[in-house]
């Protein structure tokens, strides 16, 4: 009878004294999923009031998977300002006479998250509207913006096709990704690729499959196998599903760039006669334009209601932009660019960036560990109290809306668009999700029906973390509806 006592001590000496027990409705839905209460971290804060409802495990370290997005996107509009925009360049390096460039086109990147193949059109069309019409030379791409390690695809979870293993690059289109959608008529398949990519081909041996399928998993009875430039689909497509489309990453950053500018530049009416090939800015070039992303506060929005990681990656990486040259985290390598010389962003650079801010603000994460600030790791770590003290800090930050409105609503849009949608509780929160293997997590903002704002982080880590969904939204249930 001791034994079980300090067993029990030990399994909730975490939960604080002077607040309120788990509700039984979540304890029920863990103990339906076999979820034990030592693999959950919750922490509830009333927002202003710096007091806490619910603290259980909160101290303890914790992969809160995309829920990592919340402190990238926080400290990205802080330090950044929610105008902040992301250039790419256009450099011609030779004689531009009568739409003739005799020499080369360079672009150069600096990490614009969301380059898009509309933007990308329009850009290009500039370009030619600016008299360039052939280039004799070779398309350049300067990705020299980045100094990262080579990125394995396939290292996270051994699917390298997935938009979501899309690594970070300082020139990068479109997020990389061919949008394949899948249109059935009657007992013929068709499918269709986009953007427009010069010189790739797509093998459609797809067969049309009738009967009961879980269209969940729509995806799973064909395989999509590319090689260089082909795509070639085997399998069968379940007609009953409809038309469906995925994104793939299926080339690497370069070829898909250039495979991607050859198509739209001859649709523009222009020629290029030379190769693609990668390089830095030349002293001689000359700038010849410049495009701007969307400003930052709308790419948080894209990163968080629909937990982009590669945009995320990409963000994580511009927060280097911020270190003063004198913190620099050691010998950074500097790169020529035109007439200037840049600073190369690292993954060392963000971190620092990161902790430099934190440390500002009064926040010591000691727990905290970052590898990319998307959440796509299995080693990234931040506590439930630390998450919400971060998010009581964004509540309380002039740019407070911002960060909140680029959350998914409650059973209205993003990640969270089926969730307790058609209740009454839906709409009373603002919240980002995470899911990895082993991994649920669900952070951010409530308002009650008592006319109270909480901040709320339920972490879950655990084999069956997968079916913790339920009892996440059994407390934001309680969450809305009692307090």
């Amino acid at each position: 009878m001791k034994l079980l006592v300090t067993l029990l001590t030990a399994l909730f000496i975490t939960l604080d004294a002077g607040a309120v027990s788990l509700p039984t409705s979540v304890t029920d839905e863990l103990k339906k999923t076999g979820i034990p209460v030592s693999a959950v971290s919750i922490e509830i804060r009333e927002v202003g009031r710096r007091n806490t409802l619910l603290s259980l495990n909160a101290q303890r370290p914790m992969n809160p998977a995309s829920n990592m997005k919340l402190l990238t996107t926080y400290v990205g509009l802080d330090l950044l300002g929610p105008a902040y925009t992301w250039k790419t360049e256009a450099y011609i390096d030779g004689e531009l006479k009568n739409g003739e460039l005799d020499g080369d086109l360079i672009l150069k990147g600096y990490g614009d998250p969301k380059f898009t193949i509309e933007q990308f059109w329009l850009w290009l069309s500039d370009l030619r509207a600016r008299g360039l019409r052939d280039i004799k030379g070779d398309l350049v791409l300067d990705r020299s913006y980045y100094d990262l390690q080579p990125h394995d695809p396939a290292e996270f979870d051994n699917d390298p096709l997935r938009a979501y293993n899309v690594g970070p690059d300082a020139l990068l289109l479109n997020f990389n990704t061919l949008r394949l959608r899948y249109l059935p008529n009657g007992e013929n398949l068709r499918v269709v690729s986009q953007p427009p990519i010069s010189g790739f081909t797509l093998e459609n041996q797809l067969e049309p499959a009738s009967g009961k399928f879980n269209c969940r998993d729509w995806d799973e009875r064909f395989s999509v196998q590319p090689g260089g430039d082909s795509v070639v689909l085997q399998g069968n497509y379940p007609i009953e599903c409809g038309e469906r489309e995925q994104s793939l990453s299926i080339m690497p950053h370069t070829r898909y760039v250039e495979a991607v500018f050859r198509a739209i530049w001859q649709e523009l009416g222009g020629t290029l006669n030379g190769i693609q090939r990668e390089a830095v800015v030349t002293p001689s070039a000359q700038l010849f334009s410049t495009h701007r992303s969307e400003p930052l506060s709308s790419v948080i929005r894209d990163i968080n209601k629909y937990s982009n990681n590669v945009m995320a990656r990409q963000l994580f990486l511009t927060l280097g932009e911020t270190l003063p040259l004198e913190n620099e985290p050691g010998d950074m390598p500097a790169v020529f660019s035109g007439s200037e010389t840049s600073r190369r962003m690292s993954i060392e650079r963000s971190i620092f960036a990161t902790q430099n801010w934190l440390t500002r603000e009064g926040m010591e994460f000691k727990e905290l560990v970052l590898e990319n600030g998307a959440g796509l790791s299995r080693i990234e770590r931040i506590s439930a109290a630390h998450l919400a003290q971060l998010l009581e800090h964004a509540a309380a930050n002039p740019l407070s809306a911002e960060l909140q409105s680029s959350l998914p609503i409650l059973g209205v849009d993003g990640s969270v668009q089926d969730r307790l949608s058609g209740t009454s509780v839906a709409s009373h929160a603002h919240l980002k999700t995470g899911t990895l293997e082993g991994v649920k997590a669900l952070s951010g903002y409530v308002h009650s029906k008592r006319n109270k704002d909480w901040v709320v982080v339920f972490l879950i880590n655990h084999s069956n973390a997968k079916h913790g969904q339920d009892a996440q939204d059994a407390l934001i249930e309680w969450l809305v509806t009692t307090r």
